[in-house]
């Protein structure tokens, strides 16, 4: 995770400090500036900060499964975020850009990173508390 560019750490943290504030068009924004600036891999980068901010750094073997009762019901955004954060978890980045790629082309990018910025906080705060 520490290979990132400075960059991508503060761009992240503007994510979820807009996500903190409850500021989903801030979150959208956030992104769409890393974008306009860096491009889809640059999103791509903030968005793999943030699984990491869910989970730490990835154990070195792979082999998390992924266990969510239910979801191929779940809506796009919620299959997407756990199937991302799962990519992550596993180091395995070829999915995560293809999950990336995916969502960018079915024009549902942005309600998934949303949801992950969202998931991000929620996570962070159930560790506080």
């Amino acid at each position: 995770m520490t290979d990132l560019p400075q960059q991508t750490f503060d761009d992240a943290a503007a994510v979820l400090h807009s996500a903190l504030t409850g500021d989903g068009e801030a979150v959208v924004g956030a992104f769409d500036a890393v974008v306009d600036r860096a491009g889809l891999s640059g999103a791509y980068g903030v968005a793999w900060c943030l699984a990491a901010t869910m989970l730490g750094d990835a154990p070195a073997a792979s082999g998390a499964a992924l266990d969510f009762p239910g979801i191929d019901q779940a809506e796009y955004d919620t299959r997407w975020v756990a199937r991302f954060v799962s990519a992550y978890a596993n180091r395995d980045e070829p999915t995560g850009e293809a999950l990336f790629g995916a969502a960018a082309a079915d024009g549902l990018l942005p309600d998934c990173l949303l949801t992950l910025a969202g998931s991000t906080i929620a996570t962070l705060r159930s560790r506080a508390g």
